[in-house]
């Protein structure tokens, strides 16, 4: 008599050991990806330059560079309005980079990187 519904140990033509070797491939693939994303450095800029902001791929801000023209006293909410949006620029170039590198390696599969 024929068995229903069973488990055959596996599916016609997949190898346990090859698929182990291809997911710590990939493992490897991303941790390396991951590396060489945190040693990157993302700018983001506001007012045409006079303010710019350097984040790494850690999501870390390394640098602040104001322009002395950007300095004013007198309005003082501009400027904090240009640095959130330099952070703010880089921290998106750093998301879609991100996220572009690691879809090349997860094929689309939805991960969450």
């Amino acid at each position: 008599m024929a068995r229903h519904g069973g488990f055959s140990g596996g599916m016609p033509g997949m190898n346990m050991n090859n698929l182990m070797k291809q997911y710590q491939k990939m493992q490897k693939k991303l941790s390396e990806t991951q590396e060489e994303l945190a040693k990157k450095e993302y700018l983001g800029q506001a007012g045409g330059g006079a303010v710019k902001i350097t984040v790494s791929g850690e999501k870390k801000l390394t640098k602040v560079e104001l322009d002395k023209e950007a300095v004013d006293p007198e309005d003082v909410e501009t400027l904090q309005d240009m640095i959130l949006a330099a952070a703010n620029q880089a921290l998106m170039e750093l998301e879609q980079d991100s996220q572009e590198q690691m879809g090349k390696l997860t094929g689309g599969m939805g991960l969450g990187y």
